[in-house]
């Protein structure tokens, strides 16, 4: 009951509009904007408004109402599924590395490691190769390209993602196929070598990826390389 003048609070009815001789398209756009309601107090007019449609010819507001709501939850139901998706394939690359992490700590030499990386990396996670460059000893790669390398790909991060030149990836790869490739410097200091991940598809490393991941192996092999390798 309104308190002042005793008379219930029942919901107002819309009238429409009483003089339609100046009435214009804008002025209808304008009403219904103001009024969202009006078709839920005149619900019989949805039915009589007719739209023209490509492959039906005229169609009530109601049929293509209701086709947008089926189209919107497709859309939602692809969504979902694309996301139920990379929540899957982010499950199962993190319990690669997990378990990777683990092995690493058990092995012995340089050699095991590269090993290690090779099998786990390549077998499991389908990569086209692993390899640790290292910087210092009989097949270290040369200062100068050190030097060079590192001032090119590194020069704010201990990572990159993405597409290395043909000569870069003769220098890391060899004949191994390396699209796109992963690298990150190895060592406290960055004086360790550099390890190489690398893809035959040309979109699997991007600079945008993400490197917890990665860190997490860089601080595995930055505790376990130092000794294996004299330094």
């Amino acid at each position: 009951m309104n308190d002042l003048s005793g008379q219930s609070n029942a919901t107002q009815i819309i009238e429409p509009f009483n003089d339609t001789s100046t009435l214009s398209s804008t002025d209808v756009h304008a009403f219904l904007l103001e009024n969202p309601e009006f078709f839920a107090q005149y619900p019989d007019l949805l039915e009589k408004i007719k739209l023209p449609h490509e492959h039906k010819g005229s169609v009530s507001l109601v049929e293509i109402q209701s086709d947008q709501l089926r189209q919107k939850v497709r859309q939602l139901n692809f969504k979902l599924n694309q996301l139920v998706t990379i929540a899957k394939q982010n499950e199962k690359i993190y319990r690669v590395y997990t378990d990777l992490n683990v092995q690493l700590l058990r092995c012995e030499s340089v050699a095991e490691v590269q090993f290690t990386l090779e099998d786990v990396l390549q077998e499991r996670l389908q990569l086209s190769s692993a390899v640790i460059k290292s910087f210092k000893g009989p097949h270290a790669i040369p200062e100068l390209q050190q030097r060079l390398f590192t001032e090119k790909r590194f020069k704010n991060t201990n990572f990159f993602f993405g597409r290395l030149s043909q000569h870069e990836r003769q220098l890391l790869f060899g004949e191994s196929p390396a699209e796109s490739v992963a690298l990150m410097l190895l060592g406290d200091n960055r004086d360790l070598g550099i390890l190489g991940i690398s893809s035959s598809d040309a979109s699997h490393f991007t600079p945008d990826m993400d490197t917890l991941l990665l860190q997490q192996l860089q601080q595995v092999l930055n505790i376990i390389l130092p000794e294996m390798m004299g330094y």
